[in-house]
């Protein structure tokens, strides 16, 4: 069976809440709460958390995780991910965990990984439900996603899609889950990483 990575990536200079991963939440920082529910996943090999910054370093190796210094010129979580998973060749698959995501449920990264070792020709897998309330929609902060008939991601943004100029119309709309499962290969070739060369 293929092997499996979880890497969350966490930075400290987020554009809406700068040092959002090391915020307490019930007494623990957001980011540990996310290392504590992928550990609880049995479908993983390694569990890493990726990050630029030595504030959030230091606090994640005090509570026990593995981390991985990355560049600091990311543009995004995909981009920083791809930088530690092209040094990891002996992993098939890597899951992207979203570091903001404490509620993840290790039972979804279970699945991803089982889906993405099941069917070679899945490059990549992410996951998303519907709002139980469509006003939670309207909000910045959470991420929707379009999907076609046939369940495929189409379109992310944090604008409520689709637009529905009939107030009497109530449209769908569905949650993006903070999560992505890739391919190796796959993630490598869609990421800017791709493009840097590796010492």
């Amino acid at each position: 069976m293929s092997k499996a990575v979880a890497i969350i990536p966490a930075r400290w200079s987020s554009t809406r809440f700068p040092g959002k991963a090391l915020h307490s939440i019930a007494g623990r920082p957001l980011l540990r709460h996310v290392w504590e529910r992928c550990r609880r996943a049995k479908k993983l090999d390694r569990l890493i958390i990726a990050t630029d910054d030595f504030r959030i370093a230091e606090a994640a190796f005090d509570w026990g995780a593995e981390v991985a210094m990355t560049s600091a010129n990311h543009a995004s979580g995909t981009d920083r991910i791809a930088e530690v998973a092209k040094k990891m060749r002996q992993f098939a698959h890597v899951v992207n965990v979203q570091g903001d995501e404490p509620l993840i449920d290790p039972k979804l990264i279970d699945r991803l990984v089982r889906d993405l070792q099941r069917d070679r020709n899945l490059g990549m897998i992410t996951a998303a439900h519907p709002f139980e309330d469509s006003r939670d929609a309207q909000s910045p902060h959470q991420v929707k996603v379009v999907l076609n008939q046939s369940g495929d991601a189409l379109y992310f943004s944090r604008a409520p899609i689709p637009f529905v100029s009939d107030a009497s119309a109530q449209p769908k709309y569905f949650r993006h889950q903070g999560i992505y499962g890739y391919r190796r290969d796959v993630l490598l070739r869609s990421s800017n990483c791709a493009r840097w060369r590796m010492e």
